[in-house]
């Protein structure tokens, strides 16, 4: 009689056992999934409904809320400003797009709004399969806080031949020295060396410019001194940069003070579009988007050794509404099926080692092999090098810049940034 009992009561417990797992799962798969994003251009949007595609087919029963926010001029601003608002409010989205490095630490991870996620890289075995450098980037005091969808490279110039065609030039430039020389033939025939965009005072089209600028006047070390404090930024070879960067405004399309952004793209492939533009290598999937294809790209003048890097990924925040959906999202977009369906799309290539080069175009193959053997650096204007609080009064040096023509003053702001942000202290 007793060992009936027993074994009832274990039955009982097992079975009990079973529905709190049913039920622990009901709860935790289903309802929705919150995503903030600022990818609403083409190109953009057509990669991230890639992974949502997959997630959709995992898991049926939960509603995406694709919360992507445009504006800000290419970089996110007003996501970044509605997200800053949603956390402090103690409001977070289920997960949220952020450049991996100091935008997310020094926002969020610093402020303890986010988990960390060491536990979910071993699960995944993300530790083996993504390089070691990017996961340093990812991590704060040794614990990784977001997944990496994607590697993009910042230094990149496109050039259109048919254009340069018309001005009897054949190859684009290697060094700045040779971009002023084909700008000046360009300029005999009315035709702008470079698409610029400057409408909105500190959107950061020239911020990004800049920072190849100095990578190409400096080296990978004196420009990596920059943040730490062996380089200052009352250095010469800063003024060497901004002298150049204030001497290509004289090529650029006209109206570059009322042009914004997003705008840029259209510019640059219509019939009296500018010869060049200085972009990050997102631009290669906006430009199919547009079945455009009067394109090339060579590295930034003066930094084909290197590669600036910046890279997209997402976070989890503590108190996400669908903490699970959120979960479950990271590792679709961990994963080497997540990454070969999102980056052929987006112009960008995998976070992780293990990628289907077959999966991707020509430029992103050798994107690839370049990211496997060229010196990275980190970006200013995409987050991987500095503060989100020092990209705004970098910004806003550019942004003066680019007005006033003033390279004296433009430096003065950035010294004085610097020193603000306390690099090396």
């Amino acid at each position: 009689m007793k060992r009936s009992i027993l074994v009832l009561l274990a039955l009982v417990l097992i079975i009990s056992g079973a529905l709190s797992a049913c039920a622990k799962k009901q709860e935790e798969v289903g309802g929705e999934l919150e995503i903030f994003s600022w990818w609403t251009s083409g190109g953009e949007v057509e990669a991230l409904n890639a992974v949502y595609d997959i997630f959709k087919a995992a898991y049926p029963e939960v509603t995406i809320n694709n919360a992507a926010l445009a504006g800000g001029q290419g970089q996110g601003g007003n996501m970044k400003a509605l997200l800053e608002t949603r956390m402090l409010g103690g409001e977070p989205p289920d997960s949220f797009q952020v450049h991996l490095g100091r935008e997310l630490t020094d926002s969020h991870v610093i402020a303890d709004r986010m988990e960390p996620l060491g536990w979910l890289y071993e699960e995944e075995g993300w530790y083996d399969v993504m390089p070691a450098d990017v996961v340093a980037i990812a991590s704060y005091d040794g614990e990784p806080y977001s997944v990496p969808v994607n590697i993009h490279r910042s230094n990149c110039l496109w050039y259109r031949p048919s254009r340069l065609a018309e001005a009897g030039v054949t190859a684009p430039p290697n060094t700045w020295d040779e971009f002023f020389e084909i700008a000046d033939k360009l300029k005999e025939k009315g035709i702008p060396a470079i698409a610029i965009a400057e409408q909105d005072a500190n959107g950061g089209f020239s911020g990004h410019m800049f920072e190849n600028i100095m990578l190409s006047v400096m080296g990978a070390d004196k420009y990596r001194g920059l943040f730490d404090g062996s380089t200052p930024w009352s250095d010469p070879a800063v003024t060497e940069s901004l002298e150049i960067m204030n001497r290509i405004y004289d090529y650029a399309n006209p109206d570059y003070l009322s042009t914004a952004w997003g705008d840029i793209n259209d510019r640059f492939v219509s019939d009296d579009g500018p010869a060049m533009m200085l972009m990050g290598d997102w631009t290669h999937g906006v430009l199919m988007s547009k079945g455009f294809d009067d394109y090339e790209f060579i590295a930034a003048p003066g930094t084909h050794q290197y590669f600036m890097l910046l890279s997209d990924s997402f976070g989890l925040p503590k108190g996400a509404p669908h903490r699970a959906n959120a979960i479950a999202f990271l590792r679709i977009i961990g994963s080497r099926e997540g990454q070969d369906a999102f980056n052929p799309i987006k112009g960008s290539i995998p976070a992780r080692t293990d990628g289907d080069r077959t999966r991707y175009d020509e430029y992103l193959n050798n994107t690839m092999d370049d990211w496997a053997n060229l010196e990275g650096t980190p970006s200013i204007q995409h987050g991987a090098a500095t503060s989100q609080a020092f990209l705004v009064d970098y910004d806003i040096a550019l942004a003066d810049l680019a007005t006033n023509r003033d390279v004296a003053k433009a430096q003065e702001l950035l010294v004085a940034a610097a020193e603000t942000a306390a690099f090396g202290q």
